[in-house]
């Protein structure tokens, strides 16, 4: 983003300056709100201009550098990465930086001529437009920074980032046309009887974490080969070098698959959220379990992340359900993925902070409250088992854990009206 503002800058400039040069070869009149002045007094507004505007850019530097600080020991490393792609601290540094190369420009372009100095005046004007422009930008900055670091404010960013990743994760299922695959069963035996083919295996091109993968690429492919391909991970899986990556049917397309493989996906050294639903409830997790550790022992901030977790699945079990079978224009299956399961993003969710959660009452009734919600808003009764074993953990060890008769009471009847909710 910065970089793109100080391109837009120079393309500023370069419009702006065409205009200066119309006015100083007498082609048009300036208006009588351009600033008008000396060449030296221009130098003076303008290098005085860019030093405060990169003494501003240190100083913003700087309070990022102390976010970023406290945001990677409060919450963790991981979420360093929601902040670096914070737009609005983006946009506060491209604006400062644009102004400041705006502005040197504009302190190039002064010189001789023949009609004498040379003086940019509608630039002049307008970097000092910018320049106030920024002071808004700064006040914002502050605010927004001020924002950003509240704990409640960033749970609730990541949730939205999870609901997002739920969204652009869903594949519609569709009946595939003249392929006989319109009911699950006839996939089912479709599946079955690839198996039991003889394919390829292609092996993983490159070690680290997967992080996207062109599903239509590799669909495009298979086309082009009457192939079908099978994907062994998932985004959000850690892929080793020479490992099985994906496997191809009939074996005479895995070399072109091959060959095409490394722009098919993409790894590195960390998880994003691109096509990783999983990995927004690991970081809800990771703040819970940072809370209730006992160096921190927050139990509030970990209540949040269960409330969260609870928005979140209640939204994925109404409306998260992608297809694992992707298809190409006549309904054929060419692409087999290998998405997370809504089990165990339900386990994902409550398991690590029902383990750190042991003899705390408050934390153990907010997830069977949690659990409550999403069996309400469970529509269909696959999904309830998971949730009614979840519950009965979170049950046997309150039994185990709490001493206390009025809190067990608490817990008992924060059990009794999951069950009521599930129709257990």
């Amino acid at each position: 983003m910065p970089t793109s503002m100080t391109l837009a800058a120079t393309g500023l400039f370069a419009l702006t300056r065409a205009v200066d040069s119309a006015a100083y070869y007498r082609h048009w009149h300036l208006p009588l709100w351009v600033i008008a002045g000396s060449a030296d007094g221009a130098r003076q507004i303008l290098t005085t201009l860019a030093a405060a505007l990169i003494t501003v850019v240190g100083v913003v530097f700087s309070i990022i550098l102390v976010a970023l600080t406290l945001t990677s020991t409060q919450f963790g490393p991981r979420m360093l990465r929601n902040f670096i792609r914070d737009r609005g601290t983006q946009c506060t540094l491209g604006a400062f930086v644009a102004t400041f190369v705006y502005a040197m420009l504009d302190l190039v372009a002064i010189g001789p001529g023949p009609y004498g100095d040379f003086v940019p005046h509608v630039s002049i004007t307008l970097v000092l437009a910018l320049t106030l422009a920024d002071v808004g930008v700064l006040i914002y900055f502050i605010h927004h920074v001020a924002v950003m670091i509240q704990l409640p404010q960033v749970i609730a960013s990541i949730a939205k980032d999870l609901n997002d990743a739920v969204v652009g994760d869903a594949q519609p299922r569709r009946a595939g046309a003249g392929s006989g695959l319109a009911r699950p069963e006839s996939e089912a035996r479709f599946l079955e009887d690839l198996m039991g083919r003889v394919g390829r295996v292609v092996a993983t091109p490159e070690s680290g974490y997967l992080q996207y993968v062109r599903r239509s690429m590799l669909v495009s492919l298979a086309v082009q080969h009457e192939a079908v391909i099978r994907l062994h991970h998932r985004p959000g899986h850690f892929v080793v070098r020479g490992q099985p990556f994906l496997t191809v049917w009939p074996a005479t397309a895995a070399p072109e698959v091959e060959r095409w493989l490394r722009r098919a996906h993409v790894t590195g050294p960390y998880r994003t959220l691109s096509q990783d639903v999983a990995f927004a409830v690991d970081q809800l997790v990771e703040i819970a379990l940072r809370a209730l550790s006992p160096a921190v022992n927050d139990t509030f901030t970990a209540l949040t992340c269960i409330d969260w977790l609870g928005e979140s699945l209640c939204r994925i079990t109404a409306e998260w359900d992608p297809d694992p079978l992707c298809r190409d224009e006549r309904g054929l299956v060419r692409l087999i993925t290998a998405p997370v399961s809504y089990e165990g993003l339900v386990e994902r969710a409550f398991e690590k902070v029902r383990q750190a959660a042991a003899g705390m009452p408050a934390v153990l009734i907010r997830q069977l409250d949690a659990l409550a919600l999403i069996a309400r808003a469970t529509r269909r009764g696959d999904r309830l088992p998971v949730l009614v074993a979840q519950a009965a953990m979170i049950s046997r060890l309150a039994d185990a854990s709490v001493a206390e008769p009025a809190d067990l009471a608490d817990i008992g009847r924060a059990y009794r009206e999951f069950l009521d909710s599930s129709g257990g």
